[in-house]
Formats: structure tokens, sequence, C-alpha cells
């Protein structure tokens, strides 16, 4: 398997599952200037991270990823034991993260895209830091009591955790969320996430 990245995008949290399972795999580091070059374009015509190649296969979107990698690395239960209820349980924390959370980022990344008006952007950027946190006090809620979303580790945890790696970077609050706090504290100190974080320049 091969994974194109950009460092700090949520493919990161794609590289993070794939060092979780403890198999090789190769790695490449993608800039945006890449990400539209023709050759990266003839594996995905958006030109978004991530993009998993493995022989002949080439497969886009997250969500769609994270689950290849947990069915082809079973061993590393990223999906679960195997039961239908735990499969279940991850995937609706990973849908979570990539269908409520990580769009609710997307008008503080371009405001631009929502309004032309420029003198709206910070007033769209701010009731956008506010969706973003609730979002997060649900994740927060969810994590009492647990050290992982789905209540054992899945590949919902990687996208989280990126997702407050973001917040960091654009200014959400996230004080008093102690039980995400303690998540991203045990993330942070993961073996695997620093592997991540290292090979992409973010450590």
């Amino acid at each position: 398997m091969k994974l194109y990245t950009k460092p700090g995008a949520c493919s990161t949290a794609v590289h993070i599952d794939l060092c979780w399972t403890g198999q090789p795999f190769e790695l490449q580091v993608v800039d945006a200037d890449y990400m539209k070059s023709p050759q990266f374009r003839a594996l995905n015509p958006s030109g978004a991270v991530p993009v998993l190649v493995d022989g002949d296969f080439v497969l886009t979107q997250n969500a769609a990823i994270v689950g290849y990698v947990a069915d082809s690395f079973p061993q590393a239960g990223l999906a679960g034991d195997g039961s239908a209820r735990q499969r279940a349980e991850a995937a609706r924390w990973l849908a979570f993260v990539n269908s409520d959370l990580h769009p609710a980022f997307k008008p503080i990344f371009g405001p631009g895209n929502y309004i032309e008006d420029p003198a709206q952007h910070d007033a769209l950027k701010a009731a956008a830091r506010k969706r973003v946190r609730s979002l997060f006090e649900v994740a927060d809620r969810q994590l009492a009591g647990r050290e992982w979303l789905a209540g054992f580790r899945s590949y919902a945890d990687p996208y989280l955790y990126v997702t407050t790696r973001w917040a960091d970077r654009v200014g959400v609050d996230l004080s008093g969320l102690e039980h995400l706090a303690a998540f991203r504290a045990r993330m942070d100190a993961d073996a695997g996430v620093q592997q991540a974080l290292k090979a992409e320049g973010l450590a």
C-alpha cells in the first residue's frame, strides 16, 4: 500500500491508522502544488488527499480508505472485534467526525467559498467556531469514562485527533473539555501518532 498525504490534512488520520496496523506501507508526502500536478490528478481528479494505492487499486475519500485499511488488517482492530455492533460503533463515530465535525471547519478555512463579501468573513468564522465548539462538546461527553470514541481504539480516533490540531490552529476554544483534553494527551503520547507526525514533519 502507498498513501499520499498532505501534512496536517485529514489524510494524516489515515497515516496514523496505517501506523497502528504495524504493517509496512509506502508514504508520499505532497504539497498543494503537487496535488495540482497531472500525475496526481491521474490518481484523483479532484486533487485532494488522501489517496491510497494498493497494487492496481486506487482509492480516495477518507472514510472509504480507513475502512479498507481496517478490512485489510483486521488484527489491528480498527473497526472493532469483528462484531456487527463494534463495527457500527466505529462507523458511527467516524461518520460524526467526517460528516459533522470536519465540514464545520470549512467556513473557517475558506470563508470566501460561502460569502463573497470580505467584510462578513470574520462574522462567518466566529459563527463557525461556535459550531465547531458545540461538536467538540459532543465528543467530550462521549469520551467521559472512555479512552476512545467508540469505547475501543478505532479508526475514528485519529480523525478526531487531527481535528483537535486544527482547532488549535484556527483559534477554536476547547477550554473546559477535560475528557477531550485527556484524549488529546493520550494521542500525543502514542507511538503510532508520533511516527506519523514525524514522517510528515509535524512533530
